[in-house]
């Protein structure tokens, strides 16, 4: 099918609209609302023809074409029943200002240009000529699953949706399922044998009333479409409330589920509500929110019928309320804020109370929930620091004003620079900024008291006493003041912005790694549990069943649920972290405490080591089950086999002995001596079959008895080809089989392989072209090759033509289980061998049996 695309405009000609009468079942009226419209068209003076119409033999339609023009149907002849067609040439050539074509998704007839109807459309719409047209919802391309599964029936014809929305109009032809079975009943729809089935399948109520919402949900939408796109070209930014739009803001915290029920419920009330949640995250990537948690809200908002997206913004109220005017929202649910009463108190207000006041039109709903004023508090001042910066911070705040102010009193300086009050201060400043450097701001306005209090004593007219003198000092002190905090302010944030960008990038680069190895296979728990101790620099990880019952736990899987790496030192756990693996397990790491940001990234190795030890575990019931799969597929191929194969010897053999003992026949002694010999050959074949079948069960079950000596070739070769109901066209390169060495096989077992091996050459060599045997010799091993000049075998079909029951390439499968390649192979190899698959040079297949040769013995003498 071609893809759905923009009709390709011929110059100069403005293209023709599309109108689309929409059914949601046969039957409803589609043909005959399209007629109606033709016809009041036409009787406006519009030129109308109507190039294709299915009446189905209803008289109220067929009464519709009376008057209107209609073009002569394009017939084709494919060797059965005649098939009619839209004709494009003939529409294209009558050009019309307005076209009827009904049945939008119809095949064209073979033959004919385009495969599909909506391509021929397309085309007459590239020319300028405006379609009117009928498609039910069944055929659009996207809801043809839906429609399946609903009715039972497969949509064979389809239309692709863009081409529908592309259409100028879209006209609903609608009818109450209950209607629509009564006009099926009156013989309006289906001819009469066809109502009863109709009535019972498809036509029931539940299957009309599903499809009737699916026409009028996907109309609804492209409705919407329609209504987004005049919104946007016309620059409307307020909200229209035709339909409930409920966005639910998200933080990543653990009110999220409550919020997002909350909305859905909300949503739920009106019919056709939508509900879409989002989450605003910062500019800069430096948003705190869980990955883990965001990850689990959205799968619930989707589980609810929701949508789930993200947006980015510095300010969180206005981006909120950005995004839900831009998708016509007409309700909002945030969370009451999760900051105790001092933050609300001294800080600025809350996300909540400002998307109340630039709400506008969009109804807010604050919902409560438990961790309401149970959350962070005010922000405290170097509170990410090291400790031994919250240590030094405050005693450089201290003892570098003080030490700046003995030196710059001490004489020799004074002496050497002859510095001023501005200097002097701006001196103080650059201490007051090296202090906020190493212990943020608390720290820096310790110094800056301090700066203050010894530049007003010592430096400050009159000096010696803390009075201050002059508008300007007063002044320089309160500036001199604000900058120090200021500067103090921006120095601290901008190093706590670097810390968390530093530890963000490092989340990021570790997840990437983890997520590397996960392309790359590293999938095993031992690789995963050593990723996570060395990434998070622990002493020891260890996965460990949860519960704490000894003896359960010695009967548990070893590898499934415990392992344990330890660092090479060995040192005693300071502190255990432990994390849930699934439901049985959880993971132990031993180590030193790990924040609140390593733990968010612990969360993703988590995730991944409860994949890994449930595809281990998914592996070893593979594993288990494998053997009896195996064996069943054994045996379901040996029961199908069996029942077609044997079928034949065992009726030959005793349809000639059922004559034999017939009294009614006298044959003559040739007549009986034949049935005597088709007896004897289907026993014969019969034995082989079964002593086949017997020895693969044997070579399965390891129960061969092997009685390896040294063999001659030439010795074997001949009573195989003996062991042939049919002697095959062969030719023996006699020299090289009585120069080999002798191998080390069981003759009986040999003689079977090289049987087996010459008649499957045989069956697949074309008359006139001898199988051909030849043996040489490679190290310490001897090559003995079958070649015949038949087809050959594919590269990618050669190793299942040892599979048992194959027969891959046969002309004749009539006789033999398929067990001769299988059977040499598992044979050769019991010996010691290998039997390989070749190219023949200038075409056809060579099988080459490997065995060891044997030792030579050598006599010793006087």
């Amino acid at each position: 099918m071609a893809q759905a695309g923009a009709p390709p405009e011929t110059p100069g000609i403005r293209p023709g609209r599309l109108k689309v009468f929409l059914g949601a079942a046969p039957g409803v009226g589609k043909t005959y609302r399209m007629l109606d419209e033709g016809w009041r068209r036409a009787l406006r003076g519009t030129d109308v023809v109507v190039a294709y119409a299915e009446c189905h033999h209803r008289p109220h339609t067929e009464e519709m074409l009376e008057g209107l023009e209609v073009l002569p149907r394009l017939r084709h002849d494919h060797g059965g029943p005649e098939s009619t067609g839209l004709d494009l040439a003939a529409v294209l050539a009558r050009r019309p200002a307005v076209a009827l074509i009904d049945e939008l998704a119809h095949t064209n007839v073979p033959g004919t240009g385009n495969a599909k109807r909506w391509q021929d459309v397309e085309e007459l719409l590239a020319a300028g000529i405006d379609v009117m047209t009928t498609v039910n919802i069944q055929h659009l391309e996207s809801l043809s699953d839906v429609v399946e599964k609903i009715t039972g029936v497969p949509q064979r014809e389809t239309v692709p949706d863009d081409v529908v929305r592309r259409a100028h109009q879209i006209e609903l032809v609608d009818m109450a399922p209950e209607a629509l079975r009564r006009r099926m009943a009156h013989g309006n729809i289906y001819a009469p044998e066809k109502i009863d089935a109709a009535l019972s399948h498809y036509f029931r109520v539940g299957n009309l009333t599903a499809l009737r919402e699916l026409a009028l949900l996907w109309l609804a939408e492209r409705v919407d479409e329609t209504l987004q796109r005049y919104r946007a070209e016309h620059g409307i930014g307020g909200v229209w409330e035709t339909r409930e739009r409920v966005v639910v803001a998200l933080t990543g915290g653990p009110e999220g589920d409550t919020l997002i029920r909350r909305a859905a419920r909300i949503a739920a009330r009106s019919s056709g509500g939508d509900l879409l949640a989002v989450h605003v995250t910062r500019s800069d990537g430096l948003a705190g929110a869980s990955p883990a948690a965001l990850a689990g809200q959205r799968r619930l908002v989707e589980s609810l019928g929701g949508t789930y997206h993200t947006v980015v913004g510095d300010q969180v109220p206005a981006a909120l309320l950005e995004f839900a005017r831009a998708e016509n929202a007409t309700q909002l649910v945030v969370g009451v804020s999760r900051r105790g009463w001092p933050a609300r108190v001294l800080a600025a207000r809350g996300v909540g109370d400002s998307v109340v006041e630039m709400s506008g039109d969009i109804d807010v709903h604050i919902v409560t929930h438990e961790r309401a004023g149970r959350g962070r508090g005010l922000s405290v001042p170097g509170r990410g620091l090291s400790r031994v910066r919250r240590i030094c911070g405050p005693a450089a705040g201290l003892l570098l004003p003080l030490l700046l102010t003995a030196t710059l009193r001490a004489g020799a300086v004074a002496e050497a620079v002859a510095l001023n009050l501005t200097s002097e201060a701006l001196l103080f400043l650059v201490a007051v900024v090296g202090v906020a450097c190493i212990g943020g701001v608390a720290s820096a306005l310790l110094a800056s008291l301090t700066a203050s209090l010894l530049l007003n004593y010592y430096f400050i007219p009159p000096t010696g006493r803390f009075t201050i003198h002059g508008a300007n000092n007063i002044l320089a002190l309160v500036v001199f003041a604000l900058v120090a905090v200021t500067v103090a302010a921006v120095v601290d944030r901008s190093l706590r912005l670097s810390r968390r960008a530093a530890s963000a990038t490092a989340a990021a680069e570790t997840l990437s790694s983890l997520a590397g190895g996960v392309l790359r296979g590293e999938q095993d728990v031992p690789d995963l549990l050593e990723r996570t101790r060395r990434t998070f620099g622990m002493e020891s990880a260890e996965l460990r069943p949860r519960s704490r019952d000894r003896d359960r736990e010695r009967d548990r899987d070893r590898e499934s649920a415990t392992a344990t790496v330890r660092d090479g030192a060995g040192r005693a756990p300071a502190e255990e972290i432990r994390t849930p693996i699934g439901e049985d397990a959880e993971l132990v790491l031993r180590g030193r405490a790990l924040p609140s940001s390593d733990r968010r990234v612990l969360a993703a190795f988590a995730a991944h080591l409860t994949a890994a030890v449930e595809r281990a575990r998914l592996a070893r019931a593979a594993a288990e089950i494998e053997p009896v799969r195996a064996a069943d597929r054994m045996r379901t191929a040996l029961l199908a086999a069996v029942s077609h194969d044997l079928r034949t010897p065992l009726a030959s053999g005793w349809a000639a002995v059922s004559s034999l003992r017939s009294r009614e026949v006298d044959f003559s002694p040739e007549d009986r001596e034949e049935l005597l010999a088709t007896a004897d050959e289907s026993m014969a074949k019969l034995n082989r079959l079964v002593d086949n079948l017997l020895d693969m069960s044997r070579l399965q079950a390891g129960a061969l008895t092997l009685s390896l000596r040294p063999t001659a070739l030439v010795e074997v070769l001949p009573l195989a080809l003996d062991s042939l109901p049919e002697a095959p066209e062969c030719e023996v390169a006699a020299p090289d089989l009585e120069r080999a060495p002798d191998v080390l096989a069981d003759p009986p077992l040999l003689e079977r392989v090289l049987a087996n091996l010459v008649a499957n050459a045989a069956r697949h060599s074309p008359p006139g072209r001898p199988v051909t045997v030849a043996a040489s010799v490679l190290a310490s091993r001897v090559e003995l090759r079958v070649v015949d000049r038949g087809p050959g075998l594919r590269p990618a079909d050669r190793e299942r033509a040892f599979e048992p029951f194959q027969r891959l390439g046969d002309t004749d499968n009539t006789t033999g289980l398929g067990l001769g390649l299988a059977l040499s192979r598992g044979l050769t190899e019991a010996m010691g061998g290998t039997l390989t698959p070749e190219d023949t040079p200038g075409g056809g297949l060579t099988m080459v049996v490997s065995l060891p040769a044997a030792p030579v013995r050598t006599t010793s003498g006087r």
